[in-house]
């Protein structure tokens, strides 16, 4: 007789207890979605038990798949993933951190003389350990190094408080840089420069966990700022041909007036005036030969215009905002927002003011462009414009976007934009850098640029290409 078969149960127990997150995780994890509840994140019991559930096909051992897999059902949303990266550092992976800060601690209470210096070659140390991270490209690495820098070199002293001056200072104090540094010792990583992409990737992830860092001593989310909170200011003269800005911008009320109009006999829209083809009737014997139309009048236009304002079009500022004065006096039903971190919408602004210079005042003022770091978020610039234009947008509107299309290596979330154009009738991007610089580094204009005509345009001779380009029809751009 053959032997009893071994019941289902115990066989498989072994292998389901194997795949039970360690003793703790789930108290843990449990605390952390009570923190991004807290924050205004939906992460209720549901994304909770897909949360355990991943934790039975997903090692918490392994930072990068456990990051990913937690996002997936936790996040729902872009501003929830947003919410998400920036507290999920206070609950996992931290050890680097605290071990980085008692050294600190340590090294501070040694005071001056030889364990001073022991400290600076501790540091020097670091600064190429870091180097020779950011060579190998090991992302885990480098994420543990940047908290390490920040404990080393973040804390002593006064921050700026703009966590974009920060990075900056920090990567400097760490000696790191692209091209060659022949001075250095043949041995140092540093020496023949560092990889241009694993820097502005370095650069990002030292950016976040000072984001975090704020967060997490503020205890919330920032509100917006403005750009004078950043210690910043908007040009506060226009251009010096400001009057030829304002020609070339009456030729595009021109256009755009016109676009997609073609003549009444082929036109499906236009509709037939039965009393006029009436009487023209009359001179056929009652027959209907030719059909008389009703006039079409010109609608008027409706432009949406999105403003870069950041450091990075610093240069082309004054003509950006030059031409979005000059379309306000064009066109009475126009609506205008700046942008950096987060949107503003400026409608007001110049329907308030008249002056170039107070209306650049007002912006730098009271539009609340940025939150925390301070650096273009297009991902989320579209994420808010599509929130606050969507039902609005239809086929006769035009969207114009200024600016230079660099994302700091954030999510471009060109899906978002491709929404945008969609539901408008046309959308052009006037982009302020030369062409040769396009999709160099940071910049994803050919992310967009499917969606939309793109166009070099930063001198009035390139708008005035860009109003030319207006007279094609619709479906030829």
């Amino acid at each position: 007789m053959p032997p009893a078969p071994v019941p289902d149960a115990p066989r498989q127990a072994p292998r389901r207890a194997a795949q039970q997150p360690p003793p703790g995780i789930a108290a843990r994890l449990v605390e952390f979605g009570e923190e991004l509840r807290a924050e205004g994140v939906a992460s209720g019991t549901s994304e909770l038990l897909d949360a355990f559930a991943v934790l039975e096909r997903i090692s918490w051992t392994e930072p990068e798949d456990f990051r990913a897999a937690l996002a997936a059902t936790l996040a729902k949303s872009q501003e929830d993933r947003r919410i998400f990266e920036l507290v999920f550092d206070r609950f996992f992976f931290r050890a680097a951190e605290a071990a980085a800060i008692r050294e600190n601690v340590r090294e501070n209470e040694a005071g001056e003389g030889a364990d001073a210096e022991l400290g600076e070659i501790d540091l020097d140390g670091l600064r190429q350990q870091i180097a020779a991270a950011l060579r190998d490209g090991s992302e885990g690495v480098m994420r543990d190094l940047a908290r390490l820098a920040i404990a080393a070199f973040g804390r002593r002293g006064e921050g700026s408080g703009v966590i974009g001056v920060d990075v900056q200072r920090i990567r400097r104090a760490l000696g790191l840089r692209s091209e060659p540094q022949p001075e250095l010792p043949a041995a140092d990583p540093r020496r023949d420069g560092v990889p241009r992409e694993a820097l502005h990737r370095f650069e990002a992830l030292l950016r976040r966990e000072l984001e975090r860092g704020q967060i997490q001593r503020s205890q919330t989310l920032p509100a917006s700022r403005p750009l004078n909170d950043l210690a910043r200011a908007l040009p506060s003269g226009p251009l010096q041909d400001l009057e030829a800005v304002h020609r070339v911008v009456a030729q595009l009320k021109r256009r755009l007036k016109t676009q997609g109009h073609e003549s009444r006999g082929r036109n499906r829209h236009a509709h037939v005036d039965v009393r006029r083809t009436m009487r023209a009737s009359l001179q056929t014997g009652g027959v209907p030969v030719a059909l008389r139309y009703k006039p079409l009048r010109p609608r008027r236009p409706e432009i949406y215009v999105l403003c870069d304002v950041s450091t990075s079009v610093t240069s082309a500022s004054v003509f950006f905002l030059s031409v979005l004065h000059a379309l306000h006096d064009s066109f009475r039903k126009m609506r205008s927002f700046v942008f950096i971190e987060r949107i503003s919408e400026v409608t007001d602004v110049f329907g308030r003011e008249r002056d170039f210079r107070a209306v650049s005042e007002a912006i730098g003022r009271d539009a609340g462009v940025a939150d925390v770091s301070g650096y273009t978020d297009y991902g989320r610039v579209w994420s808010e414009f599509r929130t606050l234009v969507e039902d609005d947008l239809h086929p006769r509107a035009t969207v114009i976007v200024l600016g230079d299309a660099r994302t700091n290596g954030r999510d471009p979330r060109a899906d978002i934009f491709a929404q945008i154009a969609q539901r408008a009738g046309r959308t052009f991007w006037l982009n302020p850098e030369p062409r040769l610089y396009w999709n160099y580094g940071d910049s994803v204009i050919d992310a967009y640029a499917s969606h939309c005509q793109a166009f070099e345009c930063w001198t009035t001779s390139q708008l005035e290409d860009f109003v030319k380009a207006l007279a094609r029809p619709a479906h030829q751009g």
